[in-house]
């Protein structure tokens, strides 16, 4: 069976971080699924569009994957909060997801040169993308903890916000995210829950190579 890892969970909640550091430390291929969907809303933002106008996410969708390269990921303004709010948009559209479905399944199956194996994280990794993977976790955290962590991340990018103002975004992206039609937001039944709240990342690092020792045994 082949090694991959599917991480969810909701924004600030440390599931990215961890990614990349599991993939790094197991020699895992890594793809970050939320930055399509960033990279859909950011191509709406930069056409002087409307994210949340169906017709206008799935063209930018459909723009995205024929003509998607890895490197086009790596823009930093994809992690903008402006480019994270509207992604959450577009994600609520069935055929924005559909466009980017295989695009993400391909990667799994077929990491690239020299990998075998896979990390992805997202919002429906483990019940849409990989639902076969034989480790999943869903990294969490209380609404108070991620909204002071992405406050503290976007001031540090010297960006005038208020924790409030973050707090109040990140509820209203929650249930954008748990509430869509297409592929909500939510654990798998089969997924082992990380409350990240009280820890830090080394600690999470530690805690999912537990699980990924037992999932797949001692590499």
């Amino acid at each position: 069976m082949k090694k991959i890892i599917a991480i969810d969970g909701p924004s600030a909640s440390g599931k990215g971080t961890l990614s990349r550091r599991l993939a790094e430390k197991l020699n895992f291929a890594h793809m970050d699924t939320g930055a399509l969907y960033r990279f859909v809303g950011y191509t709406v933002l930069q056409r002087g569009g409307e994210p949340s106008d169906k017709n206008e996410a799935i063209e930018a969708a459909e723009f995205c994957r024929d003509y998607f390269s890895p490197d086009l990921l790596n823009n930093p303004d994809l992690r903008l909060d402006e480019t994270g709010q509207a992604a959450s948009k577009v994600a609520v559209v069935p055929k924005v997801r559909k466009a980017l479905l295989d695009l993400q399944k391909n990667f799994a199956a077929n990491p690239g040169a020299g990998y075998e194996e896979a990390v992805l994280d997202g919002r429906d990794i483990g019940t849409v993308i990989c639902p076969d993977a034989p480790l999943k976790l869903f990294v969490t955290a209380s609404e108070e903890v991620r909204a002071e962590r992405r406050t503290k991340e976007l001031q540090s990018k010297g960006l005038d916000v208020t924790y409030r103002a973050v707090l109040e975004d990140m509820r209203a992206r929650d249930a954008r995210d748990s509430a869509r039609e297409a592929a909500p937001m939510k654990a798998a039944s089969d997924a082992v829950t990380i409350d990240s709240s009280d820890l830090n990342a080394d600690q999470m690092l530690a805690l999912a190579l537990e699980y990924a020792t037992k999932a797949f045994g001692e590499s």
